[in-house]
C-alpha cells in the first residue's frame, strides 16, 4: 500500500493534491474485467497488475478475484476512505467498492490484508438498493469526508433514468438509505464530484438503464432517454437546487471533473455524443453556469453505422496540480493532453492515436479532406481492439494509463473484434514540462490473453489513490 506522509495521526490518503504528487511510483493496479456480452460464461473478476518495472511480473495480471455472480457488468469503482478523511486517523483504506452497472449489485473487497491478493470482504444484494432506496443501475462511488460512502445510479429498479444516490456505512457497509432530500431525485444519472468548500455537489446523465441495455440506438436520443444536463446539489441540504441544459452541445454528459484544489469554483465534464467539453463554474450571482470549452467535429464518413462518426469523449481527468486535462475520443481513436492554465481556453499540447474506429484498411472511409486514416495501434504484435477509453494519471503526471473497453452491450456494438480478442492497458509517457503524448511500446497488458478467455478491462485504480478516486475538503 501506498503511504501518503509520515506525519503523526494522519488519516488515508494526502494533505493536498500537490502533496499527492510526491507520493510514490504506482506498483500495482487494479482492474475490473468484464465477461457480459461475450460468449464466455464466467463471472467478472478483479485483476491485480503488476505495472512495477523493476518486477519480474511487470505488465503480468498476478491475482484475480472472481465475483460470485454470473452478467454483473463490473465497471467502475471506488475507495471506503480516501483523502477527503485524511484528518481522521482512524480511518482506512483498505476497501475497493465495486458497483455493478447492470445487476445492481454492490462488492466490498478488501485490499487491506493482502494488497496483491484481494479478497471478498462484503456483498451488497440489488434488493438493498431496491427497497431501501428505490434506486438501481449504481456507477460512481465516492467515499466522503463523514465516513460514510456515497454510489450514484442510473436508474430505478424498473430500468427507468433516475439519477439518485445510495449512502452506506462506512464501517458495515450497510444500506443507509438515499443521499438526495425526499423527491429530489435527477431525471437521469451517471457521474458526480463534490466541492465542500462551496456547499456544492454536481451531477451528470448518461441515458436510461433500459436504452443502454442493448447497445446504442440513435432513436432513443430523439426519444429524451439520454441526458444532456447537468444537476447543481445543496451539499449541505442535499437538494437539487438547480439544473444546466447543456443543450444537443452537450449530449451525454459524462465523467465530470472540478479542479482538484478544494478552494476552486469550477471544472470540466466530457459530453460524449457531442464531442464537447464543457467548463462549469459559479458565477457571480452564486449559482451555476457552463460554457462550451473544447470541441472535437463529428467525422463525415463511409462504411460506418451512420453517416457522421462523432469523436465520442468517454473518460477525461485533469493532473493534480490542475494544468493538464486529458481525454479519450473513443471512436476516433485519440487521446487528446490540453493545458487548462487559461481556464476558459484550454490549448491542446499532446495527441496520440491509439486504434479507433479509423484506421488504415478498416472498413470506415473518412470524407474530410483534413483527416487521414490513422494506421492501426500494434503493441508488441498486438493489434490493438477498440479505441483508447477509460484513464488513470500517475500521480506525478508522468505516465497515463488507458484501457480500450467502454460497456459490454457498446463493444459488442461498435467493436466486435474487441470482444473476440480482448482489451489491453497501454501506457502514454507524458511530457509534463511543454506537453506531449507518447505510447510507450514496451509496455502492454493483454486481456485477451486471460486463462479463462478473452476479458474487457475497464477502470485503473491505484491502492494509495490517483486523481479520479480523491477528493480534498
Amino acid at each position: 500500500m501506498m503511504k501518503a506522509t509520515s506525519c503523526s495521526g494522519c488519516g488515508p490518503g494526502y494533505r493536498d493534491p500537490l502533496e499527492a504528487m510526491k507520493g510514490p511510483r504506482e506498483e500495482i493496479v487494479y482492474l475490473p474485467c468484464i465477461y457480459r456480452n461475450t460468449d464466455i460464461l464466467k463471472p467478472d473478476y478483479l485483476a491485480t497488475v503488476d505495472v512495477d518495472p523493476k518486477s519480474p511480473n511487470y505488465c503480468k495480471v498476478i491475482h484475480r478475484l472472481p465475483m460470485p455472480n454470473l452478467r454483473d457488468e463490473l465497471h467502475h469503482s471506488g475507495w471506503n476512505a480516501c483523502s477527503s478523511c485524511f484528518g481522521d486517523a482512524s480511518k482506512k483504506r483498505n476497501r475497493l467498492i465495486l458497483p455493478c452497472l447492470v445487476s445492481s449489485r454492490v462488492y466490498v473487497v478488501d485490499v487491506g490484508t493482502d494488497p496483491r491478493a484481494p479478497r471478498m470482504h462484503k456483498i451488497i444484494e440489488p434488493t438493498d438498493l431496491y427497497w431501501k432506496c428505490d434506486l438501481a443501475h449504481p456507477h460512481t462511488s465516492h467515499c466522503l469526508g463523514s465516513g460514510q460512502i456515497m454510489i450514484s445510479t442510473l436508474g430505478d429498479p424498473s430500468g427507468n433514468g433516475k439519477g439518485g444516490f445510495v449512502l452506506l456505512d462506512g464501517e458495515t457497509f450497510e444500506v443507509i438509505g438515499n443521499w438526495e432530500a425526499p423527491g429530489d431525485s435527477a431525471p437521469m444519472g451517471y457521474d458526480f464530484w463534490y466541492q465542500p468548500r462551496h456547499n456544492v455537489m454536481i451531477s451528470t446523465e448518461w441515458g436510461a438503464p433500459k436504452a443502454l441495455g442493448n447497445g446504442f440506438n440513435p432513436a432513443d436520443v430523439k426519444a429524451g432517454l439520454y441526458g444532456k444536463r447537468l444537476h447543481v446539489w445543496d451539499w449541505t441540504t442535499h437538494k437539487r437546487v438547480q439544473t444546466i441544459d447543456l443543450g444537443e452541445e452537450g449530449a451525454i454528459p459524462l465523467e465530470i471533473r472540478f479542479l482538484h484544489d478544494p478552494l476552486a469554483a469550477e471544472g470540466y465534464v466530457g459530453c460524449a455524443l457531442s464531442g464537447s467539453i464543457f467548463r462549469f463554474y459559479k458565477t457571480p450571482q452564486d449559482n451555476w453556469s457552463a460554457e462550451k470549452v473544447i470541441s472535437v467535429p463529428s467525422k463525415k464518413v463511409e462504411g460506418w453505422a451512420l453517416p457522421d462518426m462523432p469523436s465520442l469523449i468517454t473518460d477525461i481527468l485533469i493532473s493534480l496540480d490542475d494544468r493538464f486535462l486529458y481525454f479519450s475520443n473513443w471512436l476516433h481513436g485519440d487521446i487528446r493532453q490540453y493545458d487548462i492554465t487559461d481556464r476558459r481556453n484550454p490549448q491542446m499540447v499532446g495527441q496520440v492515436f491509439l486504434g479507433g474506429s479509423i484506421v488504415n484498411g478498416g472498413p470506415v472511409k473518412v470524407l474530410d479532406k483534413e483527416f487521414t486514416c490513422q494506421p492501426p495501434c500494434v503493441i508488441k504484435g498486438k493489434k490493438v481492439q477498440g479505441g483508447p477509453q477509460m484513464l488513470q494519471l500517475s500521480l506525478d503526471g508522468k505516465r497515463l494509463y488507458v484501457t480500450t473497453s467502454l460497456y459490454s452491450a457498446w463493444d459488442k456494438q461498435f467493436y466486435p473484434d474487441l470482444i473476440k480478442e480482448g482489451s489491453v492497458m497501454m501506457q502514454i509517457d507524458v511530457d509534463t514540462a511543454k506537453g506531449g503524448l507518447k505510447l510507450n511500446e514496451n509496455f502492454l497488458v493483454d486481456f485477451g490473453a486471460e486463462p479463462e478467455g478473452p476479458a474487457l478491462a475497464h477502470e485503473v485504480r491505484y491502492p494509495g489513490g490517483d486523481c479520479t478516486s480523491d477528493i480534498w475538503v
